[in-house]
């Protein structure tokens, strides 16, 4: 993300109009500070900071020293920046209220058991689809931007595929008129015809699937799930290297598909219940 280069040192507007533009200028690179400090987990030096937000790096260490003395950062013996007392407390807070139910947690732990993979949930949150809980895998997974919270990106990740696929075309039309489809990777999708393709064949599969297409060498597998009116809520994803994929497609495929079918039960009617038969591979899309 960049956000711009600084102008010279200039005196205070006296237009108050030019003074509150300044101010929220300022608001804004703080925040995307604060984020991109998140995003690195301690690993974030002003240097590369400034260079990831198109900004000055004086300006940078200036962004840090405030987000410091407020604790929303802290600076560790090696340099590098963290998040701070008060941006864990603003996570905390967005995970208590944007956290899934117990018994949809509870299905994502048994995704979990029976994968042994990175998962995650994610639902409806201010009218965009949100990550709701992450269950690290026992198998190194290196991905970025998987905080819980995260929102970013929906034409390029399985987990938002799987839901957007549910709904009426205009309504999508209408989420991503005039957002950017922008190319993460090779395989990411461009325009939003190439999208509505898509969502047709997740619609016709039954899950979706995300080769290289949000970020290199990873792929994700997702499946919705549904409340009793049949509303697309959320789905289940599961992530992987690209190495392991063709080996465990098909189980994937099957374990996230029966995490949605517990959860569209459990939504319609209010118990948590296997399904009572199988489900196949549907290899012939895979």
């Amino acid at each position: 993300m960049t956000i711009g280069e600084d102008s010279p040192a200039v005196a205070e507007p006296k237009d108050p109009a030019a003074a509150e533009a300044n101010i929220l200028q300022t608001l804004a690179r703080g925040l995307a500070v604060l984020e991109a400090v998140a995003e690195y987990n301690g690993s974030a030096t002003p240097k590369l900071l400034a260079r990831q937000l198109g900004l000055k790096q004086g300006t940078c260490y200036h962004l840090l020293r405030t987000l410091r003395a407020e604790g929303y950062v802290v600076r560790l013996p090696g340099g590098q920046f963290d998040v701070g007392p008060r941006g864990n407390a603003l996570g905390k807070g967005l995970s208590a209220r944007t956290a899934p139910a117990p018994d949809i947690a509870a299905i994502l732990s048994r995704l979990h058991n029976k994968t042994g993979e990175t998962v995650y949930v994610c639902g409806w949150f201010h009218g965009t689809i949100l990550r709701q809980q992450v269950i690290t895998g026992r198998q190194s997974l290196t991905i970025k931007n998987l905080d819980v919270g995260y929102v970013g990106n929906m034409h390029a990740r399985a987990s938002c595929q799987a839901v957007l696929a549910y709904l009426p075309t205009s309504q999508v039309e209408t989420m991503f008129d005039g957002t950017p489809f922008t190319k993460l990777t090779h395989n990411t999708i461009g325009t939003f015809d190439d999208l509505v393709a898509e969502l047709d064949t997740i619609r016709r599969r039954g899950y979706a699937i995300d080769f290289e297409a949000f970020e290199n060498d990873i792929c994700c597998v997702a499946a919705p799930f549904f409340d009793g009116s049949g509303t697309p809520v959320g789905s289940f994803t599961v992530s992987v290297p690209v190495s392991r994929y063709p080996q465990l497609r098909v189980m994937l495929s099957i374990a996230v598909r029966e995490a949605g079918v517990l959860a569209t039960n459990l939504l319609k009617t209010g118990r948590l219940a296997l399904p009572a038969t199988p489900m196949d591979s549907d290899s012939s899309f895979d």
